[in-house]
C-alpha cells in the first residue's frame, strides 16, 4: 500500500503541465504579455530577496527568461529577461498547477500551439540565482 502511494505521488508530481496564456493573464509592466518565442525558461522568484531582479536582468542565456515575481513588482524588460506579474488568482493558479513551494524555482516551457505552452522539464529549486546558468544544463 505504501509503495503504491509513493508511486502515485511520484507520478502525480512528475507529469508535465500546461500554461495557456489566453487563460492566464500576465503583465509585462502595464501591457498584457503575449509570448513570441517557442521556448522559455520560467523563473519563479521573490523580489524581496536582495539583488534578485538585478541579477535576473543581467543574466544572459540561450533562452529568453520569463521571470515571475511572487510579490508582483514591476521591472523593465531587458535583452534576456521579461519580468511578469499577474493578479492574485493567476498567481495562485500558477503556483498550484506547478506545485511551486520554494523560490527561486526554474523550468522550461515549449510552445505546443498558439498561446499554449507545455512544461518541458522538471522544476528545480535553486539555492540562489547565481547558480541559474549552471542549473540550466541539468534541465
Amino acid at each position: 500500500m505504501i509503495a503504491a502511494a509513493f508511486a502515485y505521488f511520484n507520478y502525480k508530481f512528475s507529469e508535465y503541465k500546461f500554461i495557456d496564456f489566453k487563460e492566464w493573464t500576465f503583465y509585462e509592466q502595464k501591457d498584457i504579455f503575449s509570448p513570441t518565442e517557442d521556448d522559455y525558461i520560467i523563473v519563479f522568484y521573490s523580489s524581496r530577496e536582495p539583488e534578485t531582479a538585478k541579477l535576473l536582468s543581467q543574466t544572459k542565456l540561450n533562452y529568453q527568461i520569463l521571470a515571475i515575481d511572487y510579490y508582483n513588482q514591476v521591472f523593465p524588460k531587458t535583452d534576456g529577461t521579461t519580468f511578469l506579474r499577474s493578479g492574485t488568482k493567476t498567481s495562485l493558479s500558477f503556483i498550484q498547477r506547478f506545485n511551486i513551494y520554494e523560490s527561486p524555482s526554474i523550468f522550461f516551457i515549449k510552445k505546443t500551439k498558439e498561446q499554449i505552452y507545455k512544461q518541458d522539464s522538471m522544476i528545480l529549486k535553486l539555492d540562489n540565482l547565481n547558480e541559474l546558468s549552471n542549473k540550466i544544463k541539468d534541465l
